[in-house]
């Protein structure tokens, strides 16, 4: 019989590949900050939109900007979003993604790979999408505008949704007013594809649908699903509340 991995072993080697994920995470990042974001003024919220106007106006360094922001805001969520424990993994994305960018580039074109931007929009919320779910998956989190968006829904009570439209949006108004409103609906499309991305990434392919069937004939659709779906059923007995009509109300997942 094969000897047991220790339990901290396992443990270990679990947290070694969730920092593993991480580093990856903040590399690609740095990356898609470097080839598709600035190059072409792309700003779809977040600190790196942010940096990206200051850049554009001041000419500062994207990596010298966005770690001055994130190093007050990783205070922040020390003090207001779980201390340590938010804090151990946030440094080590923070550090690689903001710091890593002006590396990165040196390595890149500084031009981008494409003038077309639309590909780059899209494929910068490709790329964004698939950091964010490698770093949601390793447990991580980084620093950048969605603590202040979980902080004032803390503070407020708004709806999360809400706290990150607020933030992210004003940034790119700002960026519509900088640069142009076509540029700020390029960063729209850019965060929509970021988050269906990453919500893949992290999820998988597997979509769920849930159907609810109100009928008087609930043997006959039950039995039809299961037959020919191989799905399972849950029935119970309801009633309509306008003619009083008893009905089957099924439910399959």
């Amino acid at each position: 019989m094969p000897a047991r991995t220790p339990w901290r072993l396992r443990l270990s080697w679990a947290s070694a590949f969730d920092y593993a994920l991480i580093v990856v995470s903040a590399l690609v990042a740095a990356f898609n900050v470097a080839l598709f974001l600035a190059p072409h003024k792309i700003a779809p919220g977040g600190v790196s939109g942010i940096a990206i106007l200051v850049n554009s106006l001041t000419g500062w360094s994207l990596s010298l900007i966005m770690l001055s922001f994130n190093l007050p805001l990783l205070a922040l969520g020390f003090r207001m979003l779980g201390g340590w424990r938010f804090l151990k993994r946030s440094v080590l994305y923070t550090l690689i993604s903001s710091g890593g960018v002006d590396i990165v580039a040196r390595y890149l074109p500084p031009a981008g790979i494409s003038n077309d931007l639309l590909l780059n929009a899209i494929y910068a919320g490709v790329v964004g999408g698939i950091s964010a779910g490698l770093l949601y998956r390793g447990g991580g989190a980084g620093a950048s505008t969605g603590i202040i968006s979980r902080v004032l829904q803390r503070v407020t009570g708004m709806p999360l949704s809400q706290a990150y439209l607020l933030v992210d949006g004003g940034i790119i108004l700002v960026a519509a007013l900088l640069f142009s409103w076509e540029a700020a609906l390029y960063a729209l499309m850019t965060l929509f594809i970021w988050g269906v991305v990453a919500d893949y990434v992290l999820e998988g392919p597997g979509v769920i649908r849930i159907a609810t069937i109100v009928t008087d004939r609930g043997d006959r659709v039950a039995g039809a699903i299961m037959r020919h779906l191989g799905y399972g059923v849950t029935a119970w007995r309801g009633e309509g509340k306008y003619t009083h009509q008893p009905h089957d109300v099924l439910f399959t997942t």
